[in-house]
C-alpha cells in the first residue's frame, strides 16, 4: 500500500512540474512577443567599447555612428539601402575589390573643413606623413548627450571638438542626427552647431569641405580615363580608370545641370541616382535656406565624392565670388542637411523640389 501511494504522489509530482514548465514556457514565449511589440521600428543602440552607436531600422542596420582612433573624425558608415544594399566605399575601413583606393580621408558620410585657421581638417588621415601632421586638425568625439529610439524617428545628439595639432580646441561641435524610415525611403538629418572657443575662428575659402559622401564604385559615372586630383596641400592623388561593368551613376540638380556640369554649381539639392543590380535607387543630399553660403556650391565628383560646400566659393566661381566666413569667440552658427536614400525609385525633380520646401521649414 505505501509503494503504492507513493507511486500516485511521484506520479502527481511529475505533472505538476509538467504543467509548470509549460506555463513557464508559454509565460516566456508572451514576454518575447511583448518584447518585440515593445521594439520601437529604429533603434539607436550604444557600443562605447566598439567606438559606435548602430542605427537598427525594423531589426536591420542603416548606419553606425562611429568614432574609432583610425580616422580623424567621427563619421556615419556604412549607409544602406532599405533592401540593405551598401552605398558608402568601404575603403579605407573595409578595402573591397573593384573599388577606387585614393583619398584615405573619404570615409562614409563625414562634416568638416579644409581651411579652418590655416588647419586642413578635410584632408587628414593616417596616411599623412609624421612630419607634416602640424598642418592638419582631428575633430574628436567626446559625449553623446542624447540616444532615442522611435517609432517615427531616432534622435542622437553628440558632442565633438576641433583640435589643433598641439590639442588645443578651435571650435567645440554640437550635432543632432535625425534618422526617419519610411517604406523605401530612409533619411538623415544632420544639424551641426559651431562654437568658436577662445579666438576668433576663420574659415578660409577653399575648395576642400564640407558635408561630404563617399560612394562605392557602382554610384560613380563610368570613367574612361584616369585623372590625377590634388588636394589644399599640394599632394596629389591618382585616380586610375577601372572596369565599368555595373558603373551607372548620374548626377542631377534643381537647377537642371547633369553628370559632371553639377560640380561647381549653385544648387537647392543634387540628386545621384543609380542601378545595382535590379535596384534602381537615388542618393540625395539638400541643402537649407537658413545655411551660411546658401545656396551652397556643389562638390560633386564624378568618382565617388558626392560633397555640399557652402563656403568654398572662390574655385567653384573662377575668382568672382569669395567667402571668407569668420566666428568670433564664443559665438555660433549652424549647418542643415538632409540625406536621403530611396529604393525602388530614382526620383524626378517635382518630387525633389517639393521635399526641399518640406526641408527649408525645419
Amino acid at each position: 500500500m505505501k509503494t503504492f501511494f507513493k507511486y500516485i504522489v511521484a506520479i502527481a509530482i511529475l505533472i505538476s512540474s509538467v504543467n509548470f514548465m509549460s506555463c513557464s514556457s508559454k509565460k516566456s514565449e508572451n514576454t518575447k512577443t511583448e518584447e518585440v511589440k515593445a521594439q520601437k521600428k529604429i533603434q539607436l543602440i550604444r557600443n562605447d567599447a566598439e567606438k559606435k552607436v548602430d542605427v537598427m531600422i525594423d531589426g536591420e542596420l542603416f548606419t553606425s555612428y562611429i568614432y574609432p582612433t583610425t580616422i580623424k573624425k567621427p563619421v556615419l558608415y556604412p549607409l544602406k539601402t532599405s533592401k540593405g544594399t551598401k552605398i558608402t566605399r568601404g575603403f579605407p575601413l573595409e578595402p573591397t575589390p573593384g573599388e577606387r583606393v585614393d583619398h584615405p580621408h573619404h570615409v562614409g558620410l563625414w562634416f568638416n573643413y579644409g581651411d579652418v585657421n590655416g588647419l586642413d581638417f578635410w584632408n587628414n588621415s593616417d596616411s599623412i606623413k609624421v612630419e607634416k601632421r602640424d598642418q592638419y586638425g582631428t575633430i574628436v568625439h567626446k559625449e553623446i548627450t542624447k540616444l532615442e529610439s522611435g517609432d517615427d524617428k531616432g534622435v542622437l545628439k553628440v558632442v565633438m571638438n576641433w583640435n589643433a595639432p598641439d590639442g588645443k580646441t578651435l571650435l567645440v561641435e554640437n550635432t543632432t542626427f535625425i534618422f526617419r524610415a519610411n517604406g523605401n525611403e530612409r533619411s538623415i538629418d544632420r544639424f551641426t552647431t559651431l562654437t568658436a572657443q577662445g579666438k576668433k575662428v576663420e574659415f578660409k575659402d577653399n575648395k576642400e569641405g564640407m558635408l561630404g559622401i563617399r560612394v562605392t564604385r557602382a554610384l560613380e559615372h563610368p570613367s574612361d580615363k584616369p585623372q590625377i586630383f590634388t588636394d589644399a596641400s599640394g599632394n596629389p592623388t591618382s585616380v586610375p580608370t577601372l572596369n565599368n561593368e555595373g558603373v551607372n551613376g548620374w548626377y542631377y540638380n534643381s537647377e537642371g545641370d547633369e553628370g559632371g556640369d553639377c560640380w561647381g554649381k549653385r544648387a537647392d539639392w543634387v540628386n545621384l541616382t543609380s542601378t545595382i543590380g535590379d535596384e534602381d535607387l537615388s542618393l540625395v543630399i539638400f541643402d537649407h535656406p537658413s545655411n551660411v553660403g546658401y545656396p551652397t556650391y556643389w562638390h560633386a565628383r564624378t568618382y565617388g565624392l558626392f560633397a555640399a560646400n557652402p563656403l568654398g566659393q572662390k574655385v567653384f566661381s573662377d575668382g568672382k565670388e569669395v567667402l571668407d566666413f569668420q566666428l568670433e569667440p564664443n559665438k555660433s552658427t549652424t549647418w542643415k542637411h538632409r540625406i536621403l536614400i530611396v529604393s525602388g525609385s530614382k526620383l524626378n525633380k517635382e518630387i525633389l523640389n517639393n521635399k526641399f520646401k518640406e526641408f527649408s521649414v525645419e
